[in-house]
């Protein structure tokens, strides 16, 4: 009995993080992102993307959201990004990563929301605070 409701209370944890490892795209974000690759990073944006950098928020088309993390990787060359924390939201599929990415003008905490639909992700939101 002892052995059933332990596994019982493992099976959701276990469920969880096989829905957020392994992610090819979340994987192909985060490597995008420790080298500044903003064509990579581009082709996983949503239509509308909104960025946030040190309090300047605003929601970007895809072509201009582009233009604008190209512009913060220019003056911040990212050196490195690691995966602090990631989930899935609880009402859908939605992910969020968060971490920290090491650049030239120092450390940046990195939030990521990612829009799940099927088989395909979108980057719906980017936040830069420095730290």
């Amino acid at each position: 009995m002892k052995n059933l409701i332990f596994v019982l209370l493992l099976t959701p944890s276990f469920a969880f993080a096989y829905n957020t490892q392994g992610n090819p795209a979340l994987e192909a974000i985060s490597t995008a992102l420790s080298t500044g690759d903003v064509a990579g990073l581009s082709k996983y944006f949503a239509d509308n993307v909104e960025i946030s950098i040190q309090d300047k928020e605003q929601v970007y088309p895809k072509t201009k959201a582009a233009e604008v993390l190209k512009g913060f990787f220019d003056t911040a060359k990212p050196k490195a990004f690691a995966q602090v924390h990631k989930g899935q939201s609880r009402e859908n599929s939605d992910q969020y990563c968060i971490g920290n990415l090491t650049a030239t003008a120092g450390t940046y905490r990195v939030y990521l929301y990612l829009k799940v639909n099927g088989a395909n992700i979108s980057i719906q939101e980017m936040r830069f605070d420095k730290e």
